[in-house]
């Protein structure tokens, strides 16, 4: 699985720390070092959490297209 570069980046351009951005949509933030490093394949719902609370789109993050 690929690095998530493009959610580390809208992460880090809304100033969140992976702790603030896993509390925002309450996972941990072992979660989220695991998504970013393509350790983790979230679900749907999660996907849809991460981008609502970085205000991007799905296909902004997830989608290669």
């Amino acid at each position: 699985m690929a690095k998530n570069i493009r959610l580390k980046v809208a992460r880090t351009e809304k100033e969140m720390s992976q702790q603030q951005l896993a509390d925002a949509v309450e996972v941990t933030r072992q979660t989220i070092s695991a998504i970013e490093r393509g350790d983790y394949n979230p679900t749907i719902n999660l996907c849809i959490k991460i981008c609502k609370a970085l205000g991007v789109t799905l296909n902004d993050l997830f989608w290669e297209g």
